[in-house]
């Protein structure tokens, strides 16, 4: 007879319970696809886009990271971060993701590693110097903190050391670990070409032409179909997911105004790039240059839809420099690099994915931008210039030669000052309540309008690239000639193109945090002996006094047992 109520049947029957337990969960885990994210900040959680696109590929992807060998701490931690991102790609993507990380330095001979690191820069794959200082010794390593992805016969560089260089090395490898998401979908979306989007350059009022867009139309041209189109031309924009206008310096006809109402009134996705004076280097050596008010033509246009774009000019302390003659040696001029306030660096941004984690913008003659009503409208402000600017109203007197004057901080501070707004929202006709222009077929016209986005940039030149002076080539978006860095303009107007017209949210992963939580390294320095004894003397000691009690206890114990059983 089974004894039910005995030690080993109970025993017995609560593994069977165990086993079928562990076996149901394992059917439903394999039914239930899940994972977990414990951390604060949710880290590892990836954004909605980003496991749709995994889960949609239909070919494998493989990435080679070129970050490998000997780093600095600092350059682990973005390491380890990249392998947890790919890990986390290669699970949503169904193991359809394959990478490798790849020591560059492993060429061997001058040569070799030459032809490498132009190969890579080829791919838009840049090395970086990285300045290392353990015990006194200071030492040099070159890394190249990007990755090179392919997917269906196409490949692409991708650079992953972002991020705002002047916060602070340690928080620009944070803001690149906060980026990997975000630079890795992208990368792959970009190859896939799946629904690649149509982006409209505005012509015909005297915008940028090929060469002054150049660097700014190949980007575009890598992830989007692009297209020149004129307004006065007898075809709908509405076949365009953006369009954008950049630096006009002609006045739009109220028929091209009444195109570009009614294409945002049907939910059009609009970028202004737009100057509000004339302003221009090649005539600030004269002692009687003034900047006026250029019109385009689309003041009460903008006025109506929410935002009015300023007669005047912002100055900021902090400055593109320019190079002044500032004396003579042996009869030849001595050039100074001074800052131009005229050329202000943007490094004030929004806590949006378009601005989040930039690096600083230069920006040149740009004027302030303030914001008027319009109803069901939401309005928010982009880009700032720094606490140390100020407004000078129209006309402006620009003359390179005051730079040898000393500035007066205290003028300068009226800042920050808004340059750039997002506006998005169900916007009215700005014809509305007025005749309709001659000519214009008014079948379809709308009041009132869908949910639209609108962006509106106070500088043209923004957008607008150097031309090099030996090959008549356009230089990258954002170089600067004189100081050799590259500000990131080209990196702004991308995610404002691709917040435009992204409808998936792709770009929402910029908005990803990691929270940095570091060591006290003074204080570590300066209480080395007692944390080293914390940790490494304690656990022992607690081992040590663990055991001791442990056996001390169980001898007890069994002492006892053993008395009373030979009492017995």
């Amino acid at each position: 007879m089974v004894k039910w109520s005995s030690k080993k049947i109970g025993d017995l029957l609560l593994l069977a319970n165990s086993v079928v337990l562990a076996i149901v969960l394992n059917q439903l885990a394999s039914l239930y696809f899940f994972r977990l994210d414990l951390t604060e900040e949710g880290r590892y959680t990836m954004k909605k886009p980003t496991r749709d696109l995994l889960q949609k590929l239909e070919d494998d992807v493989y990435v080679e990271v070129y970050l490998e060998g000997d780093l600095n701490s600092g350059f682990r931690r973005l390491r380890k971060a990249i392998r947890e991102t790919l890990e986390e790609f290669k699970v949503y993507s169904h193991n359809k993701l394959h990478y490798a990380f790849t020591d560059p330095t492993i060429a061997t001979g001058q040569n070799a590693q030459r032809e490498f690191m132009i190969s890579l820069a080829s791919k838009g794959i840049q090395p970086t110097d990285v300045i290392d200082e353990q015990d006194g010794q200071r030492t040099i390593k070159r890394v190249f903190p990007g990755a090179l992805i392919s997917y269906d016969g196409l490949e692409t560089g991708v650079m992953l050391l972002k991020g705002n260089r002047t916060q602070g090395s340690e928080e620009a490898l944070n803001q690149s670990i906060e980026g990997l998401e975000f630079e890795f979908a992208n990368a792959i979306h970009k190859l896939s070409g799946v629904n690649r989007k149509k982006i409209g350059l505005v012509t015909g009022h005297g915008e940028l032409d090929s060469l002054q867009i150049g660097s700014f139309y190949s980007s575009l041209a890598e992830s989007y179909d692009v297209f020149r189109t004129k307004l006065a031309v007898k075809k709908s924009l509405n076949q365009y997911d953006v369009l954008v206008v950049a630096k006009p310096r002609s006045v739009f006809s109220e028929p091209d105004k009444y195109k570009l109402d009614q294409y945002l009134l049907q939910g059009g996705k609009l970028l202004l790039l737009i100057d509000r004076l004339e302003a221009n280097m090649d005539s600030v050596s004269s002692d009687n240059y003034f900047a006026y008010p250029l019109p385009t033509g689309l003041e009460d246009q903008l006025f109506h839809y929410g935002v009015r774009i300023n007669q005047d000019l912002v100055q900021d302390r902090y400055s593109l420099r320019y190079p002044v003659v500032t004396g003579m040696l042996n009869g030849k001029p001595q050039m100074t690099p001074l800052e131009w306030p005229f050329f202000p660096l943007i490094n004030h941004y929004a806590a949006h994915p378009i601005t989040r984690n930039l690096d600083a913008s230069a920006l040149k003659f740009v004027s302030s931008i303030d914001s008027v009503k319009a109803l069901g409208i939401r309005k928010t402000p982009l880009l700032f210039s720094s606490a140390y600017s100020r407004k000078v109203m129209s006309p402006v007197k620009i003359n390179v030669n005051d730079l040898r004057k000393e500035i007066k901080p205290e003028n300068f501070s009226s800042g920050p000052i808004v340059l750039a707004y997002l506006l998005e929202g169900k916007f009215t006709s700005v014809f509305k309540n007025r005749f309709l222009p001659e000519g214009i077929d008014s079948t379809g016209f709308r009041v009132n309008g869908t949910d639209a986005k609108l962006i509106v940039v106070a500088d043209g030149d923004v957008a607008r690239n150097d031309i090099h002076q030996r090959t008549g080539q356009p230089q990258p978006l954002g170089f600067d000639n004189f100081s050799g860095y590259t500000f990131a303009n080209q990196e702004l107007l991308m995610n404002m193109v691709a917040f435009l017209a992204d409808e998936s949210g792709l770009i929402n992963a910029r908005n990803k945090e990691v929270k940095m939580r570091p060591l006290d390294k003074q204080k570590i320095k300066n209480e080395r002996v007692v944390l080293q004894i914390i940790n490494l003397a304690l656990p022992l000691a607690f081992l040590v006094i663990f055991g001791t009690a442990k056996v001390y206890f169980r001898k007890r114990k069994y002492g006892r047992f053993q008395k009373s059983v030979s009492g017995t």
